[in-house]
């Protein structure tokens, strides 16, 4: 259990802190003024924020009442959850024998024993920035010969956005085209303002999802609605359920070419699931909501293995479910791990992830963690920077990005997990989620090769400053 580490009279705040949003925007403006910068605010129209978040909730009771109070018990269990777990005095003793050691076949009968997903096979190719990924997603939009299957947690309405909607409204004359994204999310990301400016000229719409629709558009859409401001932060597109791209990038410019970020192509048995999984999300944004998740649904084909293939575990945060598997998993990798336990992630808050990589630091595991120096959220920039502190107290270190890196990845010994959960209350326990998790050095190198390796070399080496806010921010950044 983690020992005393905030003053135990923060705890009052649990109620307040219980209703807290489940969208770093409404608490903190979302990319923050930085003075030392210069950079224009860029926070996002509360007013839309404001009846999105109200429309969710009502519309949610009304469409879908069972998905509706089951999130809203959820988030009411955890939001609390955090705050006790945080401040409950304790000693924290695990202990797993030596053939349990991420990567090898008893850590693997370790994760089946805890129930998380059974591997599956899938070839994986990295996909590393928006200059990679985005000349993919359009490929694959091109190519597809009779399904197309979108969901990102921000589809935005800039330019580079409206470019992709473009893309789909066409082939949506010749394919089945569907797309669905979160409501908050999007709604909130609509309102910003880009680093970069537009294309003269360009006028972004005012709703994606009716710009999805509009003209001769066949497409498909639904936005996924959020009861108690819970958000699904997945990012998985399928194609012909043959090809899937998942990861870390939504849907705009900030993607394409101003934050570092990650995305991977799957290809072989693996998407076979991914387009299941695609196809629960796509029934249970409709009016039935989790409920259709109990009816049948369309028969996918089985993907026969292709060459490459290394076994994989498809893992879910979903309240609404009571799936909370990437946090499991990764919290048997920390605290199994051996030799290594490298992150790279914009969001380092939740006090089970934290706690557990202190405690790897200080029982000799080299822990390197790699946090952006220019944070679109200024609460998490001074979460990021006060754990840092504790890190390096402990005996690890840690490194600060140039600018902003918004991918998400973990490795352990040789075992990794990556996708779209940051290391955060919210990814952990809150909002939906989607990673994979595998193993095997040759594969976990791989990774280290085109992410931790240039990365660390082009970070700056963290050293112990003062942080403002105290006690009081970390644990308002402990319930994001």
């Amino acid at each position: 259990m983690p020992h005393f580490r905030k003053p135990l009279p923060l705890a009052v705040f649990g109620a307040l802190l219980a209703l807290l949003p489940s969208c770093r925007n409404l608490v903190d403006n979302y990319r923050y003024e930085s003075p030392e910068k210069g950079k224009p605010s860029k926070g996002g129209s509360y007013a839309k924020i404001s009846a999105s978040a109200a429309k969710g909730t009502l519309l949610g009771l009304a469409r879908q009442p069972v998905t509706t109070v089951v999130v809203g018990g959820a988030v009411l269990w955890q939001r609390p959850r955090e705050l006790i777990t945080g401040n409950f005095p304790g000693k924290r003793e695990f202990r797993y024998a030596a053939d349990q050691a991420p990567g090898t076949d008893g850590f693997e009968a370790l994760l089946d024993k805890k129930d998380l997903p059974q591997p599956v096979g899938a070839k994986i190719t990295w996909l590393v920035d928006g200059q990679r990924f985005y000349p993919e997603l359009e490929r694959e939009i091109r190519n597809a010969r009779a399904t197309i299957d979108v969901q990102a947690y921000i589809f935005d309405t800039d330019d580079v956005a409206v470019g992709i909607a473009d893309l789909l409204k066409r082939r949506s004359a010749e394919t089945q085209v569907r797309a669905v994204f979160d409501d908050l999310g999007s709604t909130s990301a609509a309102g910003d303002v880009p680093e970069t400016p537009f294309p003269p000229g360009f006028k972004p719409p005012a709703s994606m999802s009716r710009y999805l629709r509009e003209g001769d558009s066949q497409v498909k859409v639904r936005s996924m609605l959020n009861p108690w401001l819970v958000c699904d932060h997945t990012k998985l597109h399928v194609f012909d359920s043959r090809v899937a791209l998942m990861g870390c990038m939504n849907i705009g410019r900030e993607y394409r070419s101003e934050w570092h970020d990650l995305m991977f192509r799957v290809e072989g048995s693996a998407v076979t699931e991914l387009q299941r999984d695609y196809d629960r999300t796509w029934a249970r944004t409709g009016p039935f909501g989790i409920v259709a998740g109990l009816r049948g649904h369309r028969r996918v084909p089985v993907n026969a293995p292709v060459s490459g293939e290394i076994p994989i575990r498809i893992l879910r945060t979903d309240p609404a479910a009571w799936r909370y598997e990437i946090q499991k998993a990764m919290l048997l990798g920390i605290r199994a791990a051996r030799q290594r336990i490298w992150i790279e992630d914009p969001y380092i808050a939740n006090d089970d992830i934290t706690e557990a990589l202190k405690d790897a630091a200080k029982r000799g595991v080299e822990v390197r963690v790699i946090y952006p120096d220019d944070n679109d959220s200024k609460i998490m920039d001074i979460a990021n920077r006060a754990f840092a502190n504790d890190l390096v107290e402990a005996g690890g270190k840690a490194y600060a990005y140039p600018g902003m890196t918004h991918l998400k990845a973990m490795i352990c010994d040789d075992w990794a997990c990556v996708g779209s959960a940051n290391l955060d209350t919210l990814s952990m326990r809150i909002n939906r989620e989607l990673n994979i998790a595998f193993r095997g050095k040759a594969a976990v190198n791989e990774l280290i090769s085109k992410v931790f390796t240039p990365d660390l070399a082009r970070s700056k080496r963290h050293v112990r400053e003062k942080q403002p806010g105290g006690a009081l921010v970390e644990a308002v950044a402990d319930q994001l």
